[in-house]
């Protein structure tokens, strides 16, 4: 029942997507247009999508019904909402690794001092990538440094 409800919103979204860009033009391979990589996502997507339906109706007798979990998608969507609150006044330097540690959670598995290693290495190549190398113009610590 999961491969069926996943792939029937994963197709709702690729039209969604298709609806909303299909103002944009595509473009050709040689010079793409604005509306090329949506369209490809969005048939991707769909594609998955269709994938997903698939294999519930080929295993459909052999799954039985359980409960689902939702420690996974609350701790990842937890996790998105508290970065997009915090990155402007924490900074990046304190938003990314808040991000990782809160997405840990997600998992019974977490193995802490990997996480915390992870999310200072992530926050360093975020920094340096998007600050830096595409300079973005996205705080870093106003708090401490003022930008």
């Amino acid at each position: 029942m999961q491969n069926l409800l996943g792939g029937l919103l994963m197709i709702a979204i690729a039209v969604i997507a298709v609806v909303q860009g299909s103002a944009l033009s595509i473009g050709s391979l040689r010079h793409i247009g604005p509306g090329m990589v949506p369209m490809t996502l969005a048939a991707f997507l769909g594609l998955i999508g269709v994938v997903l339906i698939l294999s519930w109706w080929r295993g459909r007798e052999r799954v039985g019904t359980g409960r689902w979990p939702l420690r996974g998608p609350v701790f990842i969507l937890g996790a998105a909402v508290v970065f997009g609150l915090t990155v402007r006044p924490l900074g990046l330097s304190v938003a990314g690794p808040l991000l990782v540690v809160i997405a840990a959670f997600a998992s019974a598995e977490t193995r802490w001092k990997e996480i915390i290693i992870f999310s200072v290495c992530m926050m360093l190549f975020c920094l340096g990538l998007f600050r830096y190398a595409l300079t973005l113009p996205i705080p870093v610590a106003p708090w401490l440094i003022g930008y």
